[in-house]
């Protein structure tokens, strides 16, 4: 059974990470911009995880098997720029808005993938934001296509179909693939 809790312990965030581009990338691309993300070191992109770690893990037993990157949206500044894989053309509100809350990346470790590590993380991302004082959640998920087998590279943002198990629904669609998902909690929410 999969559980899920916010991350606390920085060596289960590595182990989940393992070797290759989750190692590489740190969880950093939506944080410090495209170009800038391959300047760094990877122990550079490290450090700025481990510095504001936020997000959750996913747990098969006491063995971490996935993690979800969760916060605040301004703490992904790649989703405001013109250069964004996940544009605002066509959305009226502000990108800086603190009351809105990005799911920006998913790791699933190797040998737990196809286990409902990815729709555990969607799911607790729910409570976790709106406990923490967020009117809205987001999430910019990929279309898988039917029939073709997904790597690892597309769906780091997650699959459309765990995004609306978990209630949220298309905002925009600004690719043929991605789509915008979003959960509102009210206007009358209190954190």
């Amino acid at each position: 059974m999969i559980t899920v809790a916010p991350a606390r312990s920085w060596d289960d965030v590595q182990v989940v990470f393992g070797k290759g581009d989750p190692e590489r990338c740190q969880c950093q691309r939506f944080t410090i911009g495209r170009h800038e993300w391959t300047a760094p070191p990877w122990e550079e992109r490290a450090a700025r995880l481990r510095d504001s770690l936020q997000g959750l893990l996913a747990f098969d037993g006491d063995e971490p098997v996935g993690w979800c990157a969760v916060g605040p949206r301004p703490s992904y500044p790649l989703l405001a720029s013109s250069r964004s894989p996940v544009p605002f053309s066509g959305r009226s509100e502000d990108p800086s808005d603190e009351g809105v809350w990005a799911i920006t990346c998913f790791v699933t470790r190797k040998g737990h993938r196809r286990q409902g590590v990815l729709a555990a993380l969607v799911a607790a991302t729910v409570p976790y934001a709106r406990e923490r004082g967020a009117r809205a959640l987001e999430g910019y998920p990929m279309v898988a296509p039917v029939g073709k087998e997904v790597i690892w590279d597309e769906l780091f943002v997650g699959a459309v179909s765990s995004f609306e198990d978990a209630g949220f629904a298309v905002v925009s669609a600004p690719t043929k693939r991605r789509r915008v998902m979003r959960i509102d909690f009210g206007a009358g929410h209190e954190g």
